[in-house]
Order: structure tokens, then C-alpha cells, then sequence
């Protein structure tokens, strides 16, 4: 592995999949998938694995690499995240907020990516994200820390940034992503997405906004 290569933190959601088909158009990319300990994360993992097997983005990509980082004895039983109950369905972001995600992620994945000989990262925090470790100031502090501790350049990019969810759809649609094969959803079974959380809220209308229909099979149907 050489710096040809550009990480990207991928959860198996709409904006990490689109980012890896932009990305794959100039360099290979070497997914990342960090576990945690949370409820959907085998859910995400198996769309993840079916999204990077489709023909028209595993030519460019290389097999995902899957990092532990057990946070279970910081996130404790009850956390709704470890527990698969998610807010309600018009909660706000602001609700949903998991204290320091960004460190764990980018932590972990920059260990493995200095070893790897892979300086460059990409993650996918869209316009209005309201939390703390999603602001430009954060990542550079960041990439400067993480590049000294680790005696290793580590330079890590949100190109999505100035965009919203409409806006990666249309940009999905256009790379000819198989946005069918994401999830986004905060208490998914047997590839369905619940359609009752936040998450589903959010991709539901963001469909409808960028004008596309929207692929996703929802165990039940949003509400509105």
C-alpha cells in the first residue's frame, strides 16, 4: 500500500458510500470501518460489504478493513446507542449526538493508515452538522496532533462539507452509485431500514428533495 491510496471512514450510509465513488474516480480507496460496540453495527457492516462488491465500484477499491475500538465501558448498557433504542422521529441532531465520534474514528484510523503508508483521509459531515468534532478547526487540530504522535502525515478532508443530503444524492445519482445498497438507520433488521428513526426521517426527505426516487425498503413506512 503506497500514498496512491486515500482512506475513508465508511459507515455503510448515504454520504460515506457517495464519498467513496467520488474518491475512487482519482485514486484507489481503502475503506475503514470502525465497531464501537452500537446496536446497527452489524447491519452497517453487511451493507457495507454488499455496496463495495457491486460491479461498478469494486474495480477501484480495495477490501474494507474492519478496527475495534470498544467504547462499551465509556457508553454504558443503557445509551441508547448500545441499547438500539434511537430517538424519535422528528428528533433533532442535536439529539443524537455521540460524545467524541470523530476522535474515536479518526483515532483509530490513523493508526492503521501510518502503518499502511496512507496519509490522506476522507470522512462525510454534510452542511449544518451541529456537533463539536465536525468543524474544520477540529480536523486540523487533528491532523496536526494525530501527525505528530504518529511521526507520520496525516491530512484528513470533509469534501462534502458545503453539501446537504439532497445535494450527495444527486451527486450519487450522477457517479451511478448504488444508493439502494446504503443504510441509514438507527435500528435496521435483515437489511430494512426501521423507518422510524431520525436517520430514516432524514433520508426519506432527502430524497424527495433531490427528486430521485427513493430505492430504500423501509420495515415501515416514514410517517408525513
Amino acid at each position: 500500500m503506497s500514498e496512491k491510496y486515500t482512506a475513508v471512514l465508511f459507515s455503510g450510509g448515504l454520504d460515506s458510500a457517495v464519498l467513496i465513488a467520488d474518491a475512487a474516480r482519482g485514486s484507489r480507496v481503502q475503506p475503514l470501518y470502525v465497531s464501537v460496540g452500537f446496536a446497527w453495527e452489524e447491519e452497517e457492516r453487511a451493507m457495507a460489504s454488499r455496496f463495495l462488491s457491486h460491479p461498478s465500484i469494486a474495480s477501484q477499491v480495495d477490501p474494507i478493513a474492519h478496527l475495534q475500538f470498544d467504547m462499551r465501558d465509556v457508553f454504558r448498557p443503557t445509551h441508547w446507542a448500545v441499547r438500539g433504542e434511537p430517538p424519535a422521529f422528528d428528533t433533532p441532531d442535536e439529539d443524537v449526538f455521540i460524545d467524541g465520534r470523530n476522535v474515536i474514528l479518526l483515532s483509530k484510523a490513523a493508526v492503521f493508515m501510518a502503518r499502511a503508508g496512507i496519509s490522506r483521509v476522507l470522512m462525510g459531515p454534510l452542511a449544518g452538522n451541529p456537533f463539536p468534532d465536525a468543524t474544520p478547526e477540529f480536523f486540523e487540530a487533528m491532523a496536526r496532533a494525530l501527525s505528530l504522535g504518529l511521526a507520520h502525515p496525516i491530512h484528513i478532508e470533509a469534501p462534502f462539507a458545503k453539501l446537504h443530503k439532497a445535494d450527495v444524492i444527486r451527486k450519487g445519482v450522477a457517479l451511478d452509485a448504488p444508493l439502494e445498497l446504503t443504510l441509514s438507520c438507527m435500528q435496521p433488521a435483515s437489511g430494512l431500514h426501521c423507518g422510524r428513526c431520525s436517520k430514516c426521517r432524514e433520508r426519506r426527505d432527502a430524497f424527495r428533495e433531490a427528486g430521485v426516487d427513493d430505492p430504500t425498503p423501509y420495515k415501515q413506512i416514514p410517517l408525513r
